[in-house]
């Protein structure tokens, strides 16, 4: 069966194109995407509970993929901490090949069936925890052995694809098969097939997170205020909700108590 990834692209001749005229396709393409991603809604809410109540007993999340989907992967978790305030093990990326593929391709490295699950024992995965096997194409060996043995291990298992019938989904509680179609480059999953996955992980990663209190209102009232930027940010957080304070005195009670939630709660306790 050919894969629709893997499809000829309805363009050609792009070397002849103006630099308008990409621009405007690509983006032509790119518009495709979100309406790819709604359809599968459903079961993108069905998991996100799943996974939900395996955090409420203390599971964690990982991510595993190789080449791009690994990096997408890599980026969501690493995200996580400073907007959200999270332990760095809640949601963990692993890519075939280690941390030197996030910058560079390791060759061979994603051909490994058995190296994914090697990657996930080094963190005593159990029974609580969830994986996410993210692979464009859904047949990536690396992706589809760590899957198969999370699953026969009792875990909560789903699969990000840019097929249908992609054989990841055999090994996945939770197949999302979200099909955009050829490529602008044939081929380039970089892409719009990166574009779909890179939207999933936020949904999935930013509903999670929201469950589990880390949004209050619409304020990432955990973020880590690790720079100047965002510790100005807090403390116009920290103004929206008590306006009647000075810029001065919202910075003081931030430094005080540590993030937004805190210095909100303990004003309105005094």
């Amino acid at each position: 069966m050919k894969l629709a990834t893997e499809s000829s692209s309805t363009y050609d001749n792009l070397e002849s194109m103006p630099i308008g005229e990409l621009l405007e396709a690509i983006n032509r393409e790119d518009l495709k995407v979100a309406l790819a991603v709604q359809k599968v809604l459903p079961q993108l809410e069905k998991l996100v509970n799943q996974i939900v109540e395996r955090f409420q007993k203390g599971g964690r999340l990982f991510y595993i993929g190789a080449g791009t989907s690994g990096r997408l992967g890599i980026l969501d978790a690493s995200e996580i901490p400073p907007t959200f305030g999270s332990s760095p093990d809640l949601v963990i990326g692993l890519i075939a090949g280690g941390d030197s593929a996030i910058r560079s391709a390791v060759e061979g490295a994603e051909d490994n069936y058995s190296q994914a699950w090697k990657d996930l024992t080094i963190y005593k995965p159990n029974k609580s925890d969830t994986v996410i096997g993210i692979a464009a194409s859904g047949k990536t060996p690396y992706v589809l052995g760590g899957l198969e043995q999370a699953k026969q291990n009792g875990l909560l298992t789903a699969g990000i694809s840019c097929n249908l019938e992609a054989k990841i989904s055999e090994f996945a509680d939770f197949p999302i098969e979200v099909e955009v179609g050829p490529e602008f480059v044939t081929g380039s999953t970089r892409m719009k097939s990166g574009t779909a996955q890179k939207m999933i992980l936020n949904m999935i990663s930013t509903s999670l997170m929201i469950q589990m209190g880390k949004v209050k209102g619409n304020m990432m009232v955990y973020m880590q205020l690790s720079n100047n930027k965002l510790l100005d940010r807090g403390i116009r957080m920290v103004l929206s909700e008590i306006p009647e304070l000075t810029y001065g005195q919202a910075a003081d009670l931030l430094a005080k108590h540590g993030s937004v939630y805190a210095a909100i709660q303990q004003f309105k306790k005094e």
